[in-house]
Order: structure tokens, then C-alpha cells, then sequence
């Protein structure tokens, strides 16, 4: 009773291990490459799988997600014959796990070897200068060709990146100093436009403030002309007035000695304002006018006189 008891407990134990080996579980985004006596057989997707156990044989499980292929900085030979130090990542996704597992023995060995030599042969065609400032072309042919040779292998390339560009020593100082003569000669050349660009300024207010002195002083003196004109046109016309005047009063018979002799006295100090005025003539006629002025400014008294007294 006791060896059925052992038989069962050990027949049980078999089949719990034979259902163990039975089931397989593939994680998300992974592949399970099986075997079946030694011969692929089958690819298991993820999730929940049944394989027989002692049979069938899982050989390789593949990462299907984008893996960064990352190696060192590789050495190149440019066109004019200077060494570069390229450091490269290279971004690629297996899209046939059969291909990545029975056309290549190890695919990401492969990639990275096949990225240097074509790297190497990218570069060489390639100046130093065209090197440093072309990366995105270098990108597009190592893409190109790395997805080409690659894709026998059930991988797929998505993109490359070279990550630097190192020149030599040499070659880098060389480049600072000619950056730095670069920059000085810009600074130059902008202090220079400035310069110029200020006097062109200044020349040009220079000229606007002349040509507005010159306009206000013309505008200056056309209102002084004009003012010269009115006033000459005012003095006419009141000399006019006054000529009218005594013609008038000439015509009329009411010009007397007194009156010839006031409006001589008015043009007295008109006639010596002028520099050229040094001797007077006075008629003989004005020592009677003269006297009639005197003896109206007599009468004139006399009259204030009696008035006051009365």
C-alpha cells in the first residue's frame, strides 16, 4: 500500500512538472524563436502559449522593441587626410525574429561592425570642413546603407546619429584661432558700419538744421520785408493823407502864416535825423510866421490869464 501511495505521489509530481514545462509565457513586445528537434518550428507572440515539453525547445527570445546600438568612438581617414574620432548610435528594431536568429549569428555585433566600415567609407569621401558641418548627410547615407545590408537579417534601421566629430588637436586649435580672427574681424567690420552709419547721420542732421536755419532766416526775412513794406505803405499813405490834406486846405484859402509856420516846425526833427543835414535853410518868410506863432501862444496866455482871474 505504501509503494502504490510513493508510485502515485511520484506519477503526480511528473505530470505537475511535464504541465509546468507545457506552458510558456511570452512578456509583452518579446518573441520565443521554438525548436522542435532541433529544427525551428514555430514563433510564440506574447501572452499565454502550450509547447511540449522534452519536445519542442525555445532557442532565442527576441527584444521587438527599438534597441540604441552605442559603440566606441571609431577612427576615420578624412578625404584630405586628417583623423577623426566618430562617436555613432545607431537606433534598430528586429522585424523578422527568424532572420535575427538563423541568418546572423549575433545581429547586434553585426550592425555595429557594419556601421564602422560604412562609417569609414562615408568620411573618407568627405573634407574635414565637410565633415564638422554635414552630419545630417552623413546620418542619411549611414541610415541608407545600414538599412539595406541589415535587412537580410530581419533588422530594421530607423535612424543614425553621430553623437560628436572630434579633429585633431591640432586641427582644433587651429580652427579656435581662425573662429577667433573671425569674430574679431566681425567686430571690426560692425564697429566700422557703425561709425560710418553715425556720421552719415550726423551729416544728415548737420544738413536738415542748416537747411531749416536757412528756411527760418528767409521766412525771417520775408516777415521783415512784409513788416518794411506795410510800413512804408502806412507812412505813404498817411503822407499821402497829410498832402491831401493841405491841398485841401490850400484850396479851401484857409492857409494862413501860422499854419505854414507849425508844420515847419513839425518837419524839423525830420529834417535832422538824417546824417547828411548839417546846415538848415529857413525861409525869409519864417521869421513872420515866427512871429505869428508867437503872438498866438501870447493871446493864448493872455486868455488862460483873464480866465483865471475871473
Amino acid at each position: 500500500m505504501l509503494s502504490v501511495i510513493v508510485i502515485l505521489l511520484v506519477f503526480v509530481a511528473i505530470l505537475g512538472v511535464i504541465a509546468w514545462r507545457s506552458v510558456r509565457i511570452v512578456p509583452q513586445a518579446m518573441t520565443d524563436v521554438v525548436e522542435r528537434f532541433g529544427s525551428y518550428h514555430r514563433t510564440l507572440k506574447s501572452g499565454f502559449n502550450i509547447v511540449i515539453p522534452f519536445v519542442d525547445h525555445v532557442r532565442e527570445r527576441i527584444d521587438m522593441r527599438v534597441q540604441v546600438v552605442s559603440f566606441p568612438a571609431q577612427s576615420a581617414i578624412t578625404q584630405d587626410n586628417l583623423a577623426v574620432n566618430v562617436d555613432t548610435a545607431v537606433y534598430i528594431k528586429v522585424i523578422d525574429p527568424f532572420d535575427a536568429t538563423y541568418r546572423v549569428a549575433n545581429f547586434i555585433e553585426a550592425v555595429e561592425q557594419l556601421a564602422s566600415a560604412t562609417l569609414r567609407n562615408v568620411i573618407g569621401g568627405m573634407e574635414l570642413e565637410h565633415t564638422l558641418t554635414s552630419r545630417d548627410q552623413i546620418n542619411r547615407e549611414l541610415s541608407t546603407v545600414l538599412d539595406d545590408a541589415a535587412g537580410e537579417w530581419g533588422i530594421q534601421v530607423d535612424r543614425v546619429e553621430l553623437k560628436s566629430v572630434e579633429p585633431p588637436e591640432s586641427v582644433q586649435e587651429a580652427m579656435e584661432k581662425q573662429m577667433r580672427a573671425d569674430r574679431d574681424k566681425r567686430a571690426e567690420i560692425l564697429t566700422a558700419e557703425g561709425q560710418k552709419q553715425s556720421a552719415i547721420l550726423r551729416a544728415e542732421g548737420e544738413q536738415s538744421a542748416a537747411v531749416l536755419s536757412a528756411q527760418g532766416e528767409a521766412d525771417a526775412e520775408k516777415v521783415r520785408a512784409k513788416a518794411q513794406a506795410e510800413a512804408m505803405t502806412l507812412r505813404a499813405r498817411g503822407e499821402a493823407d497829410a498832402i491831401a490834406m493841405v491841398f485841401e486846405a490850400l484850396h479851401s484859402g484857409e492857409v494862413n502864416q501860422e499854419l505854414l509856420a507849425y508844420q515847419y516846425l513839425q518837419k524839423l526833427p525830420e529834417i535832422a535825423q538824417g546824417d547828411a543835414n548839417k546846415v538848415w535853410i529857413v525861409p525869409s518868410e519864417m521869421g513872420k510866421a515866427l512871429e505869428g506863432v508867437g503872438d498866438i501862444f501870447e493871446r493864448l496866455q493872455s486868455s488862460g490869464t483873464g480866465a483865471a482871474r475871473g
